[in-house]
């Protein structure tokens, strides 16, 4: 066939977007159709959604994906299999000699040995770099490794200069006028049925294109200016609500990064801190390339010999927002009505569960991969290191956050308590944050009864803090405990 009426096949992953898509772009510039490709693979290679939450987003973004298409006279052929398997299929099938993708960077071995198969049969895999901020190979130590350190990565970063230019979206795609056989998204299960406790998650999430460029908008309208500040303080909602625009490709950083150029001199700090949020994400994937076993073994390994417990009543207390500690409880039933939680507060729930109830970090990274719409194979596993003390550039396993100075500091009137843990809605500030220290008559005052109507606290946080102190002091000498 001439070069202009060669199909090229354009596989969609964590890219689930039109707007600046490399791969998307390069196969157009080829002039011949476009047989966009969505593949549901094995669940055992560890790819696509990462748990419950990210597959009833994905349900909703391929929808959002293949409208998009449609609009651009294309459409979304859906295929389950191994991925090799699919394409060799499907190029036999149509003549395609090329196939086009955004590198997925938790992935790349694998990736490589499907491109090593479809070489063999004449078919070539041009990758493009579009879902993070600079390639990983471009920001490295001076002797070619990967930064342990934020601060200095950061800095490397910023020397490489700004991201490239976003692409804009095609207006149209050119397509075959055969139809491939294409799977009912429908058939493939992902949303909970009963009970459906995604319910909630509509409530703030549009997932596809069109709801991460409004949550964009509306960054920047409204919350950038006071970004540094507020995006400690859970109930200001001064957050960007884009990285589960960003873990599933319906927006790329460099969209982001680029619309926040041109902003008032007085937003400048807040944009650099922004920024730096961008730049955190690319710092973590570039730990997952170095050390793919980041979800699963510590990169500090002398936290290979620690003692953990684990209590599966007190795990589940946690997990169901039971603990008796209002901000830790906060955070885990908002994470289970709207799958996400505030990051500030994830930081409290997650030092809770590995120092006050001394149960391993992975058991906690699984559950936020398994509720999370917005899970990330890097930053996940690297935040949760990050807490435990045993990742790169972690906090110090002695820095043990105390869950009620945590909440008098960061939600200091209680609001984010009162939204989320409703029974303590007429509880006084002063106690919002240890209703176990109220006395009897404010209890009554405000209708609760503890160990009925809200639980005890299931651990003493003194005494936790001393187990677990005691724990990190088994295996290593600290400079010393710290309590914030």
């Amino acid at each position: 066939m001439p070069k202009s009426e060669v199909p090229s096949i354009v596989w969609f992953r964590r890219d689930l977007r039109l707007d600046d898509n490399p791969a998307l772009h390069a196969a157009m510039e080829t002039g011949g159709p476009v047989i966009p490709v969505y593949i549901r693979e094995p669940q055992h290679l560890n790819v696509g959604p990462l748990g419950a939450a990210q597959r009833w987003w994905l349900h909703h973004s391929l929808t959002a994906l293949a409208k998009s298409l449609k609009s651009a006279g294309s459409g979304l052929t859906l295929i389950s299999g191994k991925a090799e398997d699919v394409l060799v299929d499907l190029a036999r099938q149509t003549g395609v000699r090329m196939v086009f993708v955004n590198r997925a960077y938790e992935r790349h071995q694998v990736d490589r040995g499907i491109a090593l198969e479809l070489k063999k049969r004449d078919i070539a895999v041009r990758a493009f770099h579009g879902q993070l901020l600079q390639e990983p190979h471009a920001i490295r130590t001076g002797a070619g490794r990967a930064f342990r350190v934020f601060t200095p990565f950061w800095n490397a970063l910023q020397k490489a200069g700004e991201p490239r230019e976003p692409i804009g979206p095609p207006l149209k795609i050119p397509s075959q006028d055969h139809h491939h056989r294409s799977e009912r998204l429908d058939s493939w299960g992902l949303l909970p049925k009963k009970p459906d406790w995604a319910a909630g998650f509509p409530a703030i999430w549009t997932p596809g294109e069109d709801g991460a460029r409004e949550k964009l908008a509306d960054f920047i309208d409204r919350k950038l200016q006071d970004y540094k500040h507020g995006r400690d303080l859970p109930s200001v909602q001064a957050t960007s609500l884009l990285s589960p625009h960003l873990t599933h490709g319906e927006i790329s950083p460099a969209r982001i990064w680029h619309a926040t150029r041109g902003m008032p001199k007085t937003a400048s700090e807040n944009v650099v801190h922004f920024r730096r949020e961008l730049a955190w994400r690319d710092f973590c994937y570039s730990l997952l390339i170095e050390f793919p076993e980041l979800d699963e073994k510590n990169w500090d390994n002398t936290f290979d010999t620690f003692q953990w417990g684990y209590d599966a009543k007190e795990f589940r207390a946690w997990t169901k927002g039971l603990t008796g500690y209002p901000i830790v409880d906060a955070g885990m039933r908002q994470l289970w009505r709207y799958g996400f939680m505030h990051n500030r507060v994830r930081m409290i729930t997650a030092s809770f569960l590995i120092k006050d109830l001394m149960i391993d970090w992975r058991k906690g990274e699984k559950w936020f991969r398994d509720t999370l719409v917005d899970a990330d194979p890097a930053n996940n596993a690297a935040n949760w290191q990050w807490v435990a003390g045993s990742g790169a550039d972690a906090s110090p396993f002695f820095r043990i956050f105390n869950p009620v100075l945590q909440g008098e500091k960061f939600d200091p009137e209680g609001d984010y308590v009162r939204e989320h843990v409703p029974e303590l809605g007429n509880l006084d500030r002063k106690y919002i944050h240890k209703p176990f220290d109220a006395p009897k008559n404010v209890l009554d005052k405000a209708g609760i009864e503890l160990g009925r109507a809200y639980p005890r606290p299931i651990v003493d946080h003194g005494l936790a803090r001393d187990r677990a102190l005691a724990a990190y002091r088994a295996r290593t000498n600290p400079s010393g405990p710290e309590t914030l």
